[in-house]
């Protein structure tokens, strides 16, 4: 429990300071295009950093299953194939890179339906 709710913490920390870099490092040394997929990567990472919070609260309110345990894995994995190959395809410019993006998406897709199994099964 409290080991989502460090990640999930940290990864907003990061979120904030990569969507300021992009701001403001970034901006007129690459393509509108690439700021947009860099934003992109900061508004999931926020996101999924809030629902890491959320499912280590919720693994401090009720018996910590296996259900939340994938489910904060799979978005910690998600944060990192998703964002993270966003800001290395923003900066890099290396568009097969993108094929990585899916994977992350696919991760975070299946946490949130753990997370909403946890909730029927629990709740």
């Amino acid at each position: 429990m409290k080991t989502f709710i460090i990640i999930g913490a940290l990864s907003a920390f990061f979120s904030v300071g990569l969507g300021a870099f992009g701001a403001h490092a970034l901006e007129g040394k690459i393509s509108q295009k690439y700021i947009d997929t860099w934003n992109t990567g900061v508004l999931y990472q926020m996101f999924h950093a809030i629902g890491i919070i959320i499912i280590g609260v919720l693994m401090g309110t009720f018996s910590p299953t296996s259900l939340l345990s994938w489910s904060g894995w799979l978005m910690v994995i998600g944060t990192i194939l998703f964002s993270g190959s966003l800001y290395v395809l923003s900066l890099s410019g290396i568009k097969v890179l993108g094929a990585i993006t899916p994977l992350g998406g696919v991760s975070f897709l299946a946490g949130w339906i753990l997370l909403v199994i946890f909730a029927a099964k629990t709740m």
